[in-house]
């Protein structure tokens, strides 16, 4: 694997002997994120909640405008915009890469304009122009796997091989994006919890992390925080899932994973550093 993630104006060491597991918060400005809907969605609570996360020892702040719970309704490229641009302006000198989650390719020109570090798409940069949008700038590229889309993705989610067609996936997107002359440097890799995949599914491919990032040989990036899976095993709601996210955060690193995407950045990074001492 490579030495470091090339992410916008950071580089990320990937070097297991001196980086660790990077904990990437997340700053939903959306009215209808399934956990926490509403509540960053204006400017001021926004950026309270990032200068928070910077505190709590933040490494990636990843910006989202538009929620993909399931069966979420798409929002138009304008006020995806509105949403999400006034919050990148204003952390853009804030000392932490700032990632951008959207999978649409007017968002993404607008965020890399505006200094986005990391451009974070749950559809693997699929939209047409996407890849335009893309090559000519040093923001890093999270490539994420998706079946189907939030509208239909957990009606009756199959796999034959979870891991092995989700890796295949991954391996071809990764190939016509280097088509791009895109540098391999810039890219990290999503299996998608949660996405299309039941609980079994999810649970292979949190167990499998460390072999999928061996064969397609890119840094993983695993968001497992608050979501139906941890429902799922430990019977609690959304706003009682702190435990189990934490230990999920856990068992990604314990696999491999070089990045986490969390809701709960103090207590992960917390849990992290306890766990890297008695490593």
């Amino acid at each position: 694997m490579q030495t470091y993630l090339q992410c916008g104006r950071y580089r990320l060491s990937l070097d297991q002997s001196e980086s660790r597991t990077y904990v990437m918060g997340i700053l939903n400005v959306t009215p209808d994120s399934f956990s926490d809907g509403g509540r960053h969605h204006s400017l001021e609570r926004a950026l309270s909640h990032a200068e928070q996360m910077i505190a709590d020892g933040v490494d990636i702040i990843d910006i989202g405008g538009e929620s993909t719970r399931p069966g979420a309704p798409p929002v138009s490229v304008e006020e995806e915009l509105q949403r999400v641009m006034p919050v990148l302006y204003a952390l853009r000198d804030c000392g932490k890469p700032l990632s951008v989650d959207t999978c649409k390719p007017e968002v993404m020109r607008e965020a890399i304009m505006a200094g986005a570090d990391m451009i974070n798409d749950i559809k693997g940069f699929t939209a047409q122009g996407a890849l335009s949008v893309v090559k000519e700038s040093d923001c890093a590229l999270c490539i994420m796997h998706m079946q189907n889309d939030p509208q239909t993705m957990q009606l009756k989610p199959e796999y034959e091989d979870v891991t092995r067609e989700v890796t295949a996936y991954l391996r071809e997107r990764i190939r016509s994006i280097e088509q791009e002359n895109i540098d391999r440097r810039r890219l990290c890799i999503d299996p998608g919890f949660g996405f299309g995949k039941t609980l079994e599914h999810n649970l292979a491919l949190l167990k499998n992390i460390d072999w999928l990032q061996k064969e397609l040989d890119l840094p993983v990036l695993a968001g497992l925080s608050r979501k139906s899976m941890i429902g799922a095993i430990t019977g609690r709601q959304v706003e009682q899932r702190l435990a189990g996210s934490l230990a999920a955060a856990l068992a990604a690193a314990a696999h491999g994973a070089r990045i986490v995407r969390v809701h709960d950045v103090a207590e992960t990074v917390d849990a992290l550093t306890v766990w890297r001492a008695a490593s």
